[in-house]
C-alpha cells in the first residue's frame, strides 16, 4: 500500500498530477481544492495517498492531510459513491466543510458537490453521521510536508506555507481541542460534534476557548 508520496511535481493535467520520486513517475488523482493547492511544477511536492485496486485499474489519490484521506475512505464506503463522487465532494466543501456538513445533517451541502444528487447527500449524512466525531477529532493534525531530495519530513511543508509562530490554532486543530474538552465534560461524541460545528460555521475565525464557549450555549437546555 502506498500510503504518502514525497517527490518533485513533473506535470497537472484536469484531475491528476505526476510526482517523480526518485526517478518513478506516479500519476496521482486529486481534488479542485487540493490541485489549487499544489506548488508550481518542478517543486517539492508531498501528499497523503490512498490506493484503489481493481480488476483492471489501479489508482492513486492524494490528499493534503490525513482527515482529508479519511473522508475519501469512509465516503468510498457509501453505496453509490464512487472515487470520482468522493473527490467531488472534497473538492466543492474541503475536508473541514464535509465534517461540518456531516456533523450538521446538511445534506444540501453535499449534494452541492457535481455528480451528487440528494437522495444520494442523504444516504452520505445517514451513514457518516456518527464517524464525524472521531473525523473531526484528527483535525489537529498538522498538513503534510516532506523533501523531494530526501522524502524526509522537514520544518517546513511543502503544500502549505508555515503559519506564523503567533498565529492562532486552526479550524481542524480548535475544532479537536473543542470537541475533546466537551466529550470531556460528558456530552455525547454526536450531540458534541454537532455543536462544535454549528460554532465553528458561525464564527469560522474561532479560537479554541470561543468555540467551546459557543457549543456549550448551543448544548445548553431550550426554555
Amino acid at each position: 500500500m502506498i500510503g504518502r508520496l514525497a517527490g518533485r511535481l513533473e506535470y497537472r493535467a484536469a484531475d491528476h498530477v505526476l510526482i517523480d520520486v526518485r526517478g518513478v513517475g506516479y500519476v496521482v488523482f486529486v481534488s479542485d481544492r487540493t490541485m489549487a493547492a499544489l506548488p508550481g511544477t518542478g517543486e517539492a511536492v508531498a501528499l497523503y495517498t490512498d490506493l484503489l485496486v481493481r480488476e483492471d485499474l489501479l489508482q492513486l489519490f492524494g490528499f493534503t492531510s490525513l482527515v482529508e484521506k479519511e473522508w475519501h475512505r469512509l465516503l468510498m464506503g457509501v453505496q453509490g459513491i464512487g472515487a470520482k463522487a468522493s473527490m467531488a465532494i472534497l473538492g466543492a466543501l474541503g475536508p473541514d466543510g464535509v465534517s461540518r456538513a456531516i456533523a450538521l445533517g446538511d445534506w444540501a451541502a453535499v449534494a452541492s458537490a457535481k455528480g451528487v444528487g440528494p437522495k444520494t447527500a442523504k444516504k452520505v449524512i445517514l451513514e457518516l453521521k456518527d464517524k464525524a466525531p472521531t473525523v473531526m477529532a484528527m483535525g489537529a493534525a498538522a498538513p503534510i510536508s516532506g523533501s523531494a531530495e530526501t522524502g524526509a519530513i522537514e520544518d517546513e511543508p511543502v503544500i502549505e506555507p508555515a503559519a506564523p509562530h503567533t498565529a492562532p490554532a486552526s479550524d481542524g486543530a480548535a475544532q479537536s481541542e473543542a470537541l475533546s474538552a466537551l466529550t470531556n465534560l460528558g456530552y455525547g461524541p454526536s450531540e458534541a460534534a454537532s455543536a462544535v460545528a454549528q460554532a465553528l460555521g458561525d464564527d469560522p475565525g474561532a479560537d479554541t476557548g470561543a468555540l467551546i464557549k459557543a457549543a456549550l450555549k448551543l448544548l445548553a437546555p431550550k426554555g
